[in-house]
């Protein structure tokens, strides 16, 4: 526990630190007293069980944060702005409720601050604190909302508000006076401009992946699925194409139609070969559920730059080595994808791939049973279980999501969702038998029959790269994205540009 001499010294560094901000030449700052961090467990009855006058009561626990703005003003001077970044409700048992945040922000407002940063959640629910994929654009309106209705203090809102309707509807209503924007422009840096241009559908829209969080939280710099420049923005400008030389790029998910956008954008003559009738690829499989349309954004944003970059597009265009040597490209970019893995189970025959029900919208009945509970089919239980009565994963391993790579958010709010929907979780456990009615399947030594009128295998994808080999040595050719092993969607998007990136 921090004596109170460590309190005043951690006090006087704060204000010394400000002062060396504003020297620097910073118009303000923001102090950082929310989700469960230092300040915040001081404010909180959760974390804070002191008995001193730091302790107790809400001023008394609110004391360290009102003694930093005290002191930062008397090193600053008093017209220096102060904005304070603070949690108005936990979402846990035991944390902050909504009344309590508002009554903080009435003590802020007294301690002279110059504007209010509301923020929702903490580490045991981060996902309310820093969004994922699975939750809903604007969910921290109603914190931000109520505090604003408490102060006459300017009120900066966040909370998934990339769409710019959104982010202006929250102005007009007077529900916060400035939005803030951390995750989406990452994404892309320009969305102010392109908003003030009226250019909505050119923006790079955040999917939500948090491949930013895990890079940093994995200690590597920040990186974004959908910006392969971020934090690389000086070392991976495009440059002009010396000669306008032919490209070939073979399918249409993301990482064939970055390919495409990014030969087009630096001058190459380029041609996108889609077997299906429509671009997307797997996408469609990961953007398919209600609660995953921040990726379906992207496929969207995607098709509309392909044409906007007037790629050739030729639809239901299988590829073969005799066709594409026959054309006689200058480069090839082999983007085939992956497919769905069909495991060797005793009457495999008797259920359907996930996709048949996220994508083809299979219908299904009242008994689901997910076989395999890695990140599609987590995805997928979570979206049958809207449209069906019962719903389990049985899972191999000793736990579900084992296998996916991801940020801790949003496999907490994943495993959160599932729990609220009632999807029974059952792991540890070996699928021996589909049956039409039932499956039988063991653990350890124990095996159990589970009824099941719907079957739905979720066990992974193989590489769809078989032209590789016949194309190799033969013409210039990357393979991207899944074609190379199955992984994620940033994957084939960096491969794409980089390939294209560095073509000569």
């Amino acid at each position: 526990m921090l004596s109170v001499d460590d309190i005043h010294y951690l006090t006087e560094r704060m204000a010394y630190s400000a002062s060396l901000a504003k020297a620097a030449g910073a118009d303000g700052i923001e102090i950082h007293g929310y989700g469960g961090y230092l300040l915040d467990q001081f404010h909180s009855r959760l974390w804070n069980k002191r008995t001193d006058e730091y302790g107790g009561t809400l001023e008394n626990r609110l004391r360290f944060t009102t003694e930093i703005i005290t002191a930062i003003k008397q090193t600053c001077g008093t017209d220096f702005p102060i904005s304070m970044k603070f949690t108005a409700y936990h979402g846990i048992e035991g944390g902050r409720e909504l009344d309590e945040g508002v009554a903080m922000a009435q003590l802020f407002e007294k301690a002279g601050v110059s504007a209010l940063h509301v923020d929702v959640g903490c580490y045991e629910v981060w996902y309310k604190a820093i969004t994922t994929v699975y939750e809903k654009p604007m969910h921290q309106l109603f914190a931000a909302r109520a505090v604003k209705q408490a102060v006459s203090l300017p009120v900066i809102m966040q909370g998934k508000l990339n769409d710019p309707k959104d982010a202006e509807s929250v102005l007009e209503n007077n529900d916060a006076d400035f939005v803030a924007l951390a995750h989406q422009m990452l994404a892309d840096p320009y969305w102010p401009a392109k908003v003030k241009a009226g250019e909505f559908d050119r923006i790079t829209p955040c999917i939500g992946c948090n491949e930013c969080l895990l890079g940093g939280f994995s200690g590597k710099h920040y990186y974004c699925t959908v910006n392969p420049l971020c934090y690389a923005e000086k070392d991976y400008q495009l440059t002009p194409a010396p000669t306008a030389k032919r490209i070939l790029v073979i399918g249409g998910g993301p990482g064939g139609m970055e390919a495409a956008i990014t030969a087009a954008k630096r001058g190459f003559y380029v041609e996108l070969w889609e077997k299906g009738t429509a671009l997307g690829g797997n996408m469609f499989v990961a953007g398919a559920p209600d609660f995953k349309h921040d990726v379906m954004k992207y496929v969207d944003y995607l098709k509309r730059e392909v044409m906007r970059h007037n790629v050739i597009v030729r639809y239901d265009h299988a590829a073969t080595a005799v066709t594409v040597l026959a054309a006689k490209f200058d480069k090839v970019i082999l983007a085939t994808g992956s497919k769905s893995k069909l495991p060797p189970i005793k009457g495999i025959e008797n259920a359907a791939q996930a996709e048949d029900y996220l994508v083809a919208k299979k219908k299904p009945g009242d008994d689901v049973i997910v076989i395999g509970g890695g990140l599609v089919g987590c995805e997928a239980a979570l979206d049958l279980s809207e449209k069906s009565k019962n719903v389990t994963i049985i899972e191999i391993l000793d736990d579900i999501l084992a296998t996916a790579i991801h940020s801790k958010n949003n496999d907490l709010s994943l495993r959160d969702h599932l729990k609220a929907a009632n999807v029974r979780l059952v792991t540890g456990a070996k699928v021996e038998e589909i049956k039409s009615d039932a499956i039988l399947f063991s653990q350890g030594e124990q095996q159990e029959e589970l009824k099941c009128d719907t079957a739905v295998v979720a066990a992974g994808y193989s590489a769809v790269n078989s032209l590789e080999a016949e194309l190799e040595d033969k013409v210039d050719l990357t393979t991207i994205g899944d074609a190379v092993a199955p992984r994620k969607i940033m994957n084939a998007v960096h491969e794409a540009y980089h390939a294209v990136r560095i073509f000569e």
